[in-house]
C-alpha cells in the first residue's frame, strides 16, 4: 500500500513539474508586460516587476486599432468553427451511418486530405479569390477554411460508436435526415463538437499565415498579423510592448478554454 501511496505521489509532483512548465512562459509574458522597457534592459532576467504598470497596454491600446483586430479575429475564427461543425456533421454522418458504394474510397479521401499541408493550395486558392475580387474580404479569410478533413473525420469516428438503432429509431417516427443529423445526434457529439469547435477556433485565432497572405490593409486584418506587424515599428524591440500585445491575443482563447473545459475533458476521457 505505501508504494501505491508514493507512485502517485510521485505522479502528481511529475504533473505539477509538467504544469509549471507549461505555465512559466506565459507567466514571465504576463509579469513582463508590466514593466518598463529601462526596466527590462537594466535586468532582462529579473521575474518580478519592481513598479509594476500599464503603460505598455496603454500605448499598445493607442498604436494599434486592438478593437477592431479582435472583432475581425472572433468573427473569422466564430465563422469558420461553426461552418466545419455544420458541414462536419452531415459528412460525418454519411460516412459513419449510410450504406453506399464508394463510401470507403471517400473517407480514405477524407484522410488523404489530412496529409495536405495548406501550404500546398495556398497560390491556386490565392489565384481563384483574386478573380473573383475577394482578397481582403472577410470571406477570403473564411471561406477557404469551411470544409474541415479533421473535422469529418473526427464527427465520423465518434459517430461509429452511436448505436444504429438510435438512427432507425428516429427515421420509424418519421424524422428526416437533417432533423436526425442535427437535433438527435448533434446534442450526444456535444463532447466532440465542442472539442472541434475549440481546436478549429484556436488554430485560426492564432493563424499568421493565411491573413498575411489574403489582407492587405486594416480593413479584415486578424490580431496575430496587426501583434506581428506592431513588433516591427520602430527601431529596436520593445519588448515590454510585444508582451502586453501577446497577453491580449491570447487571452480570448484561454476564457474560451475555460468556458468549454467541462465539454473538452468529457470527449478526451469519452465520459
Amino acid at each position: 500500500m505505501s508504494g501505491r501511496v508514493l507512485s502517485l505521489q510521485a505522479a502528481r509532483l511529475l504533473t505539477v513539474a509538467a504544469a509549471m512548465l507549461w505555465i512559466t512562459p506565459y507567466a514571465w509574458m504576463v509579469l513582463t508586460s508590466f514593466k518598463s522597457l529601462a526596466e527590462i534592459t537594466a535586468a532582462p532576467l529579473a521575474p518580478w516587476p519592481r513598479d509594476p504598470t500599464l503603460g505598455a497596454y496603454r500605448e499598445v491600446f493607442g498604436t494599434i486599432p486592438v478593437g477592431r483586430y479582435l472583432l475581425t479575429t472572433t468573427v473569422m475564427a466564430l465563422l469558420i468553427a461553426l461552418i466545419q461543425i455544420a458541414l462536419a456533421l452531415p459528412a460525418g454522418y454519411a460516412l459513419a451511418k449510410l450504406r453506399f458504394r464508394g463510401r470507403g474510397v471517400l473517407f480514405g479521401l477524407v484522410v488523404g486530405c489530412l496529409l495536405v499541408p495548406g501550404q500546398v493550395t495556398f497560390v491556386p486558392i490565392f489565384l481563384m479569390f483574386a478573380r473573383l475580387r475577394l482578397v481582403n474580404t472577410m470571406a477570403a479569410l473564411v471561406l477557404p477554411f469551411a470544409v474541415s478533413a479533421f473535422g469529418t473525420f473526427l464527427v465520423r469516428q465518434a459517430l461509429l460508436s452511436v448505436p444504429d438503432e438510435i438512427v432507425e429509431a428516429a427515421r420509424l417516427d418519421g424524422a428526416s435526415e437533417p432533423t436526425i443529423i442535427y437535433r438527435i445526434l448533434a446534442p450526444i457529439l456535444l463532447p466532440t463538437l465542442t472539442s472541434l469547435f475549440l481546436l478549429s477556433f484556436v488554430f485560426h485565432w492564432n493563424d499568421y499565415f493565411w491573413p498575411l497572405v489574403m489582407t492587405m490593409d486594416d480593413a479584415v486584418r486578424t490580431l496575430p498579423l496587426g501583434v506581428a506587424l506592431f513588433r516591427e515599428q520602430g527601431t529596436g524591440v520593445r519588448w515590454h510592448l510585444v508582451m502586453a500585445a501577446n497577453v491580449i491575443l491570447s487571452l480570448p482563447a484561454l476564457v474560451l478554454f475555460l468556458v468549454a473545459q467541462r465539454h473538452l475533458l468529457r470527449a478526451v476521457s469519452g465520459r
